[in-house]
């Protein structure tokens, strides 16, 4: 038979010597962890983490994504949009065609060392 083993402290525990204090007052503000959760969320669905990985390389009209992608341009549009509200693509218009790109280094990097994660486990 399985032992299952329980998520909480002893009875006896003391906890650890660190300054809880310090490390009350370094913890995230609300509204910081509610942004992070949105942009981990908007990384939940696997539509949008394709999009992502194929604006790594390039920056793509929604033609394009949606060649790509194999969906239809409201479908495309729909979760572009998405994307930039939580400020992982930017958009650039010329004309009537509409280019997206990554917004910044930094949703490069996340997405970047999620994968190599995952390649290491």
């Amino acid at each position: 038979m399985d032992r299952v083993v329980e998520d909480q402290c002893d009875d006896t525990c003391l906890g650890t010597e660190i300054n809880l204090n310090a490390l009350m007052q370094a913890r995230l503000h609300e509204q910081t962890a509610v942004d992070l959760a949105e942009l981990f969320k908007a990384l939940g669905d696997p539509t949008r983490v394709k999009m992502i990985h194929a604006l790594l390389s390039s920056e793509l009209c929604v033609h394009d994504l949606c060649v790509v992608l194999s969906m239809a341009q409201s479908a495309v549009s729909h979760q572009l949009r998405y994307l930039r509200n939580v400020r992982m693509v930017k958009r650039r218009k010329e004309g009537k065609t509409v280019y997206y790109s990554i917004d910044d280094d930094h949703v490069k990097e996340i997405f970047i060392q999620t994968l190599k994660h995952l390649e290491h486990a």
